[in-house]
């Protein structure tokens, strides 16, 4: 049996990316960044790829700089460069649920929106304090 699930909280680098397809679906992608436990180290980038209703709710409520919460698993996407024809991959983690765990005052403020994507998650909100920020 193998496990491949991934918990991250974190801000968003960027809004999301958001595309639509003929087929009805649509998929938002977007980046964020985790601190490390000590405040001197950078903070870890992951580029997330979110499907369906969660992406519409990543679409409507998140921005960069919002805070959240997801859980997901780890796939690694692999293309031939167009260009150069050489092999190339990225590390994705496809989310398969998505927390807004910013405060309403956040929200009001342009910022992520508070309540969650799926009911209380447990995380807390808050005021981030500035430690909290990855830039």
């Amino acid at each position: 049996m193998g496990v491949n699930s991934i918990t991250l909280v974190g801000r968003a680098g960027r809004d999301p990316e958001v595309r639509y397809f003929e087929s009805g679906s649509m998929v938002a992608n977007l980046t964020l960044a985790v601190n490390r436990r000590s405040s001197g180290d950078e903070p870890d980038w992951f580029n997330l790829e979110i499907w369906g209703k969660q992406a519409q709710v990543a679409a409507d409520y998140v921005r960069k700089g919002s805070l959240v919460g997801i859980i997901g698993s780890f796939k690694l996407d692999r293309w031939t460069d167009k260009g150069s024809g050489e092999e190339r991959s990225k590390p994705v983690i496809r989310v398969d649920r998505l927390e807004l765990l910013g405060s309403k005052r956040d929200a009001e403020a342009g910022g992520s929106f508070g309540g969650g994507g799926g009911g209380d998650s447990g995380y807390g909100g808050g005021e981030p304090s500035e430690e909290d920020v990855p830039f």
